[in-house]
């Protein structure tokens, strides 16, 4: 093992642990057919993993304030207690969060989804145990932003644990808001933001896999 390069490792969930997609994409669906609204092609829903929900259903409820907010809740409705289990962990990715835990690291998260979601998902595949904060958006519009979620699992933290910190994730937005921070990111271009993405936003390393993964975080 190597020396951690990092004293903490803030990770988003979606497209960087596990693979949401199933569980999401039936979610949406579910609440623009309860809204009269066609489904959206499985090929576009690809694009709304990452960003946040809210904006993404006033795109295509012509922003209407209070047709996103039942978009919302209707989503919610399936996503608790249906879709958050329809996820897929990547493999190895228990051993990766176990081993950055067991050198001593901070692992936090700090996911765009509404933090209630996030721990039962942690919960669900039992990673929960190699967390020191689960960092989350709020369920209303208050912390909602990648870089307000950063902000929040970073108060959390005593002061000697925000003195080398990375951010990992697969979308443009974990890199632009851990930049509004002055915390480098580390790209994975498993989940659904691609390489090019990833390296046009900042990334400090772009990653396939988590093999070229560990040698950067020193595990």
């Amino acid at each position: 093992m190597n020396l951690l390069r990092y004293t903490t490792v803030l990770f988003d969930l979606d497209g960087t642990l596990t693979d949401p997609f199933e569980g999401i994409s039936r979610s949406i669906n579910y609440a623009l057919e309860h809204l009269g609204r066609p489904p959206i092609p499985l090929a576009i829903l690809r694009t709304w993993i990452g960003p946040s929900l809210r904006g993404s259903f006033a795109s295509v409820l012509d922003g209407d304030p209070g047709l996103v907010e039942q978009a919302v809740a209707l989503y919610r409705e399936r996503y608790g207690p249906i879709g958050s289990t329809e996820n897929h962990l990547y493999p190895g990715i228990p051993e990766l969060l176990g081993d950055l835990a067991q050198a001593g690291c901070a692992v936090c998260l700090a996911t765009s989804k509404p933090q209630v979601f996030a721990r039962h998902i942690l919960e669900h595949f039992k990673l929960d145990q190699h967390f020191t904060f689960i960092g989350g958006a709020s369920l209303d519009t208050s912390r909602e932003r990648k870089a307000d979620v950063i902000a929040y699992v970073l108060d959390q933290l005593p002061a000697a644990r925000r003195e080398r910190v990375v951010m990992v994730g697969d979308r443009e937005h974990d890199v632009e808001g851990a930049s509004e921070h002055g915390i480098p990111a580390i790209g994975v271009s498993w989940g659904y933001g691609s390489a090019e993405e990833l390296r046009a936003a900042g990334a400090l390393a772009v990653v396939g896999d988590l093999a070229a993964l560990r040698p950067l975080l020193g595990v």
